[in-house]
């Protein structure tokens, strides 16, 4: 039996609740399947697209008198509970018609992060829709956002994300996994907090939930880390002529293609980054990079990137 991180992409989750919704339910029939081969799984999540949409809706409603602004860590709190209910919904249903009693939990989750974190003064996760560039600087001049554009698919608001330090729940979070529990947390990358004099405080940033998903692995000693996008491999060349996917990578051939600057940042990259962090976080561990729709045909290695350490390479 393996201990397995599974962490969802946010913008592999849909534009809509309902959406969402029909995505997560043919998701959890893959995790359930984890399930059913005995292991032992725990899900993260991202949040990007919904905590941006979250932050856009409640701050127009605070201009137009309806409510107060939602300061952006509060706005992360209110997108783990959307996305863990769906979650939690559905692989509730999936285990009850598997007849299996497992009970699931989705717990809100702080990540402690360094108020001194270079990323404050410089953002760069892309939050919330994409946007034409025309749409994207109307925006900027009236809100005073940051765009860039992400990965050739339109432009992004984005926002600070500092480095995730450490899980404030990690205790519960071991304490429910003992019990038997299926537990959904770490979502959109854990709501950023720093330690103040009185305890700790929310920050405005969104931590990459990929990094904070390897760190909750890494915690956990789990065996291998599943990271859950929007496309079924990595690739070398992305989207240029010469695109090539490539089923494993090495420690050493990740770490020369991260100098050649293969992967973009904010996109493809921090995935990279965090699947190194973890398969060099202990022996014998691994990392899977596929998409979501294909979770059982990248289990059976028929698709997926496998990231490991070179004396574990076949």
């Amino acid at each position: 039996m393996a201990k397995i991180v599974v962490a969802l992409g946010g913008n592999a989750l849909g534009n809509s609740p309902s959406e969402q919704l029909n995505l997560v339910k043919s998701t959890a029939a893959s995790l359930v399947n984890l399930i059913t081969l005995g292991h032992q799984i725990v899900i993260s999540h991202g949040n990007g697209p919904q905590v941006g949409a979250i932050n856009l809706g409640m701050n127009f409603a605070a201009e137009h008198g309806q409510n107060a602004a939602f300061p952006l860590p509060e706005c992360g709190a209110m997108s783990q509970g959307y996305i863990g209910y769906h979650l939690q919904q559905s692989l509730e249903n999936e285990l009850r018609a598997q007849q299996m009693k497992q009970q699931v939990v989705s717990l809100v989750t702080q990540v402690v992060v360094d108020s001194q974190d270079p990323a404050f003064m410089k953002p760069t996760k892309p939050v919330g829709a994409f946007y034409s560039q025309q749409q994207s600087q109307k925006i900027a001049a009236d809100k005073g956002y940051t765009f860039i554009e992400d990965a050739g698919r339109g432009y992004r608001q984005v926002v600070a994300s500092p480095i995730p330090q450490s899980i404030v729940e990690l205790n519960s979070i071991n304490q429910l996994i003992e019990s038997g529990a299926v537990v959904i947390a770490c979502g959109g990358g854990g709501i950023p907090v720093v330690q103040q004099d009185n305890g700790w405080q929310g920050v405005p940033a969104v931590i990459d939930k990929d990094r904070s998903s390897a760190l909750l692995a890494a915690n956990l000693k789990a065996d291998q880390l599943i990271i859950l996008t929007a496309v079924d491999q990595v690739y070398l060349n992305y989207n240029q002529p010469n695109q090539q996917a490539l089923s494993q990578l090495t420690v050493s051939q990740a770490q020369q293609y991260i100098q050649e600057k293969q992967f973009a940042p904010g996109s493809m990259l921090p995935k990279i980054e965090a699947c190194l962090d973890f398969v060099q976080s202990g022996p014998h561990r691994t990392a899977l990079i596929t998409s979501l729709a294909h979770l059982d045909k990248a289990l059976a290695h028929q698709t997926g990137t496998i990231l490991q350490q070179e004396e574990t390479q076949k």
